[in-house]
């Protein structure tokens, strides 16, 4: 199986030009020809559905640029986690141990800072490499955590149910004899800036943003195109394809837009002129634009989408949760394949651990907790089988936008944490029974 929806088969029916040479053209409907994943739409109604309702019951407050720019970098860290979760979970594993990782990851950045380049290196806090080394150790501590896990789960036969059940206590607890229990702050200032409302590109650099996304994005459908043409494969009509690229445009655009709309609060403008030794100009706004974190999650998103579709790895991967002795037997590495998995998973846990610390802006005992939850339930949500062979990359980021579009709308409406994941916990057995009954009625098509 691959990340992406399967593409029509060569006998799959096509309209005008667009289908084979020599077959029959065929009367398809709207969502056959634009070849929208039924999935796909589904959490998609579910997402629109939970943020109208929200909006309602919040008197208009929930669609606001303010909430939705903090909704975006509240999902950042889980939404990382939960693109690694997928390969893990395709390969028919499971990570309970990402929130510890992260704790671990986190508390080892904190003291990086705090400790190590002032004290060590004699850098001090807010030196221009004190950010950079701290990422490089934070992504090798969670390098070589995670790689330890695939080691003890792919060559020891160790059930990753039990080694990340017993990294879920380990990790935890390794964070918290890092720091001997204490809230770890202040971070640097550059370091800070990847977290969110500290550091964002403005109004100007989110819209070049914007503009370059949508390039990337029209290219992409463009070369998809191509590569059916040249491969012989019935592709969309025309219009269906500029339908598409008009939708994704608009989203994005849009996107841009909202984040931009959220204006900074004039005191903390007139502060950075003052800083300047300047006078902020009478009427003077700006917006914050796109937060840091965000990109840092794109980047993410478009490495590991490409990992999957593109390269060697991600075949095998997929491959292998497919059917795990048949890729054995076909010369896959399996036992290695599984240690690169879960080095991948440690190295988001540092990523993620990276902007939740500096959202924070400060490493605290708790950072973390219960991300396991959200991380599974995010790649299952957005269609990752529990099965195996099956997941995809942006499906785990809009099941993890969902899960935080929840968890914010309950605490804006009052609702007390613990009902909080109750509805968490009920939501991830529905989407588990949704998914069964799915894959029940493709198999019987």
């Amino acid at each position: 199986m691959t990340d992406t929806s399967s593409s029509p088969s060569p006998s799959a029916g096509g309209t005008g030009s667009d289908a084979r040479p020599g077959a029959t053209p065929t009367k398809r409907g709207l969502f056959s020809q634009l070849e929208l994943d039924a999935r796909l739409l589904g959490m998609v109604g579910a997402f629109v559905l939970v943020c109208i309702a929200f909006n309602v019951v919040t008197g208009g407050q929930f669609l606001t640029p303010r909430n939705i720019f903090n909704l975006t970098i509240q999902t950042v860290s889980v939404a990382i986690m939960a693109t690694g979760m997928v390969f893990v979970i395709v390969t028919r594993h499971i990570d309970l141990s990402v929130g510890s990782l992260l704790a671990t990851c986190s508390a080892v950045m904190a003291m990086t800072q705090t400790l190590v380049t002032p004290e060590w290196l004699g850098l001090g806090l807010n030196h221009p490499l004190t950010a950079p080394i701290t990422i490089v150790v934070g992504i090798a501590a969670g390098l070589l955590i995670g790689a330890f896990h695939g080691w003890l789960v792919g060559y020891l036969s160790i059930p990753a149910f039990i080694v990340t059940l017993g990294g879920l206590l380990v990790w935890r607890n390794v964070a918290w004899y890092l720091t001997n229990g204490q809230t770890i702050g202040p971070l640097d200032s550059t370091f800070l800036k990847l977290g969110g409302i500290g550091g964002t590109l403005g109004e100007t650099w989110s819209w070049i943003v914007g503009i370059i996304a949508v390039l990337a994005t029209l290219f992409a459908l463009w070369q998809a195109r191509r590569a059916k043409i040249a491969h012989d494969f019935p592709v969309k009509p025309v219009w269906a394809e500029v339908l598409m690229g008009v939708v994704f445009t608009g989203m994005i655009l849009a996107f841009v837009a909202i984040l931009n709309a959220y204006q900074v609060p004039s005191r903390r403008l007139e502060r950075a002129f003052e800083a300047q030794g300047l006078t902020m100009p009478e009427g003077y706004t700006a917006g914050y634009g796109m937060p840091i974190s965000v990109l840092v999650l794109i980047a993410v998103a478009v490495v590991m989408t490409l990992i999957a579709r593109r390269t060697r790895l991600g075949r095998y991967i997929f491959a292998t949760g497919g059917n795990p002795d048949a890729a054995e037997l076909s010369g896959i590495n399996t036992r290695l394949l599984t240690v690169k998995v879960f080095a991948i998973m440690g190295v988001l846990c540092a990523l993620a651990g990276m902007v939740a610390s500096a959202r924070l802006s400060f490493h605290s005992n708790d950072i973390g907790t219960l991300d396991e939850l959200r991380v599974i339930a995010a790649a299952v949500i957005g269609g990752t089988a529990l099965s195996g062979g099956i997941g995809t990359i942006y499906g785990a980021i809009l099941g993890a936008l969902i899960m935080q579009s929840l968890q914010s709308g309950m605490a804006m409406v009052g609702v007390d944490a613990p009902l909080q994941n109750i509805v968490v916990g009920a939501v991830l057995v529905f989407a588990v029974l949704i998914d069964i009954i799915y894959r029940k009625r493709l198999g019987a098509k």
